[in-house]
């Protein structure tokens, strides 16, 4: 299903930024969405998910206390907001929606669209 990252730039160490994901033409009520992140000559990494209830689970430890996700159905977005940036944190950050958190991580999609990329440095 076709979504759009945004939100991405260049932060200094410590800094903060608000990742969106918006779903076009489609409602994201109805769906889990799954944040993922790929940083340069790393695998792409799982980080968070938000259940359709608003409810939502951390699959890095490395983002615990530092990443939440929310959503606004009305909008068809998911926000993830980061704070507490590192260097590691830089990286090509992706959305995708599923029927139930972790379906992604069984089974993940073939076409992970553009994301947006987050490079934290001073």
């Amino acid at each position: 299903l076709p979504l759009v990252e945004s939100g991405g730039g260049l932060v200094q160490p410590g800094g903060s930024l608000r990742l969106s994901c918006t779903a076009s033409g489609f409602s994201l009520d109805s769906y889990a969405v799954s944040w993922y992140r790929q940083g340069p000559g790393k695998e792409r990494e799982a980080l968070l998910c938000i259940h359709v209830n608003g409810a939502s689970t951390i699959y890095a430890d490395s983002v615990t206390g530092r990443f939440t996700v929310s959503r606004d159905n009305a909008k068809s977005t998911v926000f993830l907001q980061m704070n507490s940036l590192k260097a590691e944190d830089t990286a090509t950050y992706y959305c995708v929606t599923e029927f139930l958190c972790g379906n992604s991580l069984i089974d993940p999609p073939d076409d992970w669209g553009q994301g947006t990329q987050v490079t934290v440095a001073s």
